[in-house]
């Protein structure tokens, strides 16, 4: 018999490591070390269990052995053997540091900085050893604790299921655990053994009954079980009824397996069994029945079928306009049949869109650790807090939001938050205030990044702008000044650092976010702190827009950026000095885009009052443009450009009309800094 390639597991195997890491990080940041609760605890050693148990299941004997050493010191710590202290939290954040780089190092052929690992594994060693010193000590202050406590026997029937085998688990390792607890006597279950011949290979008929006795509780037992708990059956019977088991939360839902002597009928679901636990007579049922389950599947599968739903949604558009030229009394059944397919697209549409979906503590997830580490490196007191985490945003947009998210924060913990002493000298908290927070407005999402820092400085910003020979008016407004913090190589630090002092962060934040289509916004009170609002689309793969006529052509404009559209009179339009026009608009002068004369759409000339007039506004300024025509309002599907031609400055994508024509889509933000550089020249 060939042996089973465990390689296709592998990738699997990385991305549930990686996921039980970040969970380990997350438990360990929330940590209280003067009164750690053993939930969390648990949770910790949960996850770095079940990382040991892949690893050595697959082979990476180093990532085991190095784990091994952690997932003793945290059972050391939820045994009671151990008091948790802040640099057992340090230790261990470092740990999860080094075993991220192994696993990376693994998965990727990445080279793996093997001194700091040799150098944590050290810090591990050491501690444990330290523990092994003072155990007499330990043990006797645990006894003093817990003068004659009563000894408790407990009958434990364990079935694993198949699956338990196809993950690369072993069961006698669990059972080993089990019986380290106590006195224990372990027995196999001959009689679930059927005849050879009848016997079905992809069924597990092994079982095992382990009789245990010791001061042991059922919370104790159920650890044992908790990593493998959807692969197996469990019933725990407490024997002696005359003494209560130790207090412990309810213990997680098992399933069990399918009965070997009676298969379930060939098509038809199984039963989804439940949990018996007996504690001195007393007995507790749970069904798993109404948990859902979920499957991984490949980015480009989703992206592939994101893209086919796409191509529907702009069939379906060009069968309803096609529809629209027919009788609808001698076609109304035709008529109702493409009502029915539209609203099923757009369900279909709005079910694919779901799959791409993640919530904003995906990438909010990361910042403790972040301001954690910074505020040591700085010497500062940090609070950090998150509103919003469950707001959802699709996964192509949150994967590149992370990194200027990571600059503001790090920005306003440098920049913004004042030393311990300087908040004490004005009367503040000497504990900062960093807050992240998400929310979906309309069709976009809104992110804020805000501190209660010391605030922006007008005054030094203009003279900095000015000394790099920058154009800043004394009557500009707050919101123009607060803008120039985003040119390339801005920076008002006195000393450079490697946190920051350099002038590439916010500049890479403004960009990075303009290529998401989206806005950022400052708003600032000196000596109260500031608020970075980014605003992004939820997806980009579909749009909200405005149809408009230039000439034979058709535009769309994100509805997001219109502000409103009017018909001009010639009073309202200026001209400027062969630079172009603008409009007064509320006495305000905007930009006026002539889009025709831009794209060489060829036409009739016009007056400058001629048209209709759209305002559009981005990165708090506004512009105007000339159209001929509003076509009208509807939802469409982005295609890229600059892939299928090239990069058209002013457009930032296109997409397909119901009739077959290609419509491109503006770049608002675009358009306004072409524009609103010329007016300023002028």
């Amino acid at each position: 018999m060939s042996s089973i390639d465990l390689s296709r597991f592998h990738q699997t195997f990385f991305d549930e490591s990686l996921e039980g890491l970040d969970t380990m990080e997350s438990a360990l940041l929330r940590l209280d070390v003067g009164s750690a609760d053993a939930e969390t605890i648990n949770t910790i050693f949960r996850a770095a269990h079940s990382i040991k148990g892949g690893a050595g299941t697959f082979g990476f004997s180093a990532v085991a052995a190095f784990t091994h050493h952690v997932e003793t010191l945290l059972d050391r710590v939820r045994s009671g053997q151990r008091q948790v202290s802040q640099s057992d939290v340090d230790l261990l954040l470092r740990s999860v540091d080094v075993m991220r780089c192994m696993l990376k190092a693994a998965s990727s052929g990445d080279e793996l900085d093997a001194a700091q690992a040799a150098a944590v594994q050290a810090e591990l060693e050491s501690s444990l050893d330290s523990d092994v010193a003072q155990a007499p000590k330990v043990q006797a202050a645990a006894a003093t604790a817990a003068p004659g406590k009563p000894r408790t026997a407990w009958s434990i029937h364990f079935v694993p299921k198949p699956e338990l085998f196809a993950s690369g688990n072993d069961p006698l390792r669990i059972l080993r655990e089990v019986s380290a607890m106590g006195a224990a006597e372990v027995s196999c279950d001959p009689a679930r053994l059927p005849p050879l011949r009848a016997a079905e290979p992809d069924l597990c008929y092994l079982a095992w009954t382990v009789k245990l006795e010791g001061e042991v509780t059922l919370e104790q037992i159920h650890e044992c079980f908790a990593w493998v708990e959807d692969d197996c059956t469990l019933e725990i019977v407490a024997l002696d009824a005359e003494v209560s088991p130790s207090p412990s939360p309810s213990p997680p839902p098992l399933p069990s397996p399918v009965a070997a002597s009676a298969p379930a009928p060939a098509g038809t679901a199984p039963k989804r069994p439940s949990l018996n636990v007996v504690e001195g007579g007393r007995s507790e049922t749970r069904d798993k029945a109404g948990e859902g389950g979920s499957i991984r599947v490949g980015t480009e599968k989703i992206d592939a079928l994101i893209n086919l739903v796409g191509e529907l949604v702009i069939t379906q558009a060009m069968l309803m306009q096609q529809a629209g030229q027919l009788d609808p009394v001698q076609n109304e059944r035709l008529l109702q049949g493409l009502s029915q397919l539209d609203r099923n697209t757009r369900m279909l549409q709005e079910a694919v869109m779901s799959t791409r979906m993640l919530p904003m503590d995906f990438v909010f997830s990361r910042f403790p650790r972040v301001v954690r580490d910074l505020a040591a490196k700085l010497g500062k007191q940090v609070r950090l807090s998150t509103v919003g985490e469950h707001t959802e945003l699709d996964k192509s947009v949150i994967e590149r939001i992370a990194d200027p998210l990571n600059h503001l924060v790090r920005n306003a913990l440098d920049h913004g938050l004042e030393s311990i002493e300087e908040r004490s000298r004005s009367g503040k908290d000497v504990c900062g205030s960093i807050r992240l927070s998400a929310a979906h407005q309309g069709g976009n999402i809104l992110i804020e990044v805000s501190d209660d820092g010391r605030g922006l400085d007008r005054e030094r910003i203009i003279a900095k702008a000015r000394e790099r020979g920058l154009q800043v008016l004394d009557s500009a407004t707050d919101a123009e000044v607060w803008q120039l913090i985003f040119a390339p190589g801005f920076s008002t630090a006195a000393t450079v650092t490697d946190v920051s002092g350099r002038g590439v962060g916010m500049d890479v934040v403004k960009k990075n976010i303009q290529a998401l289509g989206g806005q950022v916004d400052i708003a600032s009170q000196t000596g109260h702190g500031m608020t970075v609002s980014i605003r992004l689309p939820l997806t980009l793969a579909i749009l909200d827009g405005m149809s408009v006529r230039v000439g034979d052509q058709i535009f769309i404009v994100p509805l997001g950026a219109v502000v409103e559209s009017l018909q001009p009179r010639a009073d309202q339009v200026k001209s400027l000095a062969a630079q172009g026009h603008v409009i007064k608009v509320r006495n305000e002068y905007v930009p006026l885009a002539e889009l025709a004369q831009m794209f060489g759409i060829p036409g009739e000339s016009s007056g400058p009052s001629a048209g209709i007039l759209v305002l559009m506004e981005a990165e708090g300024r506004k512009i105007a443009a000339r159209v001929d025509e509003l076509v009208g309002q509807q939802q469409v599907v982005i295609k890229s450009l600059e892939t299928n031609y090239r990069r058209v400055r002013g457009i930032s994508g296109a997409t397909i009309l119901g009739d077959g024509r290609v419509a491109l889509i503006l770049d608002v933000a675009g358009l306004v800094r072409l524009f609103s550089t010329q007016a300023q020249a002028a």
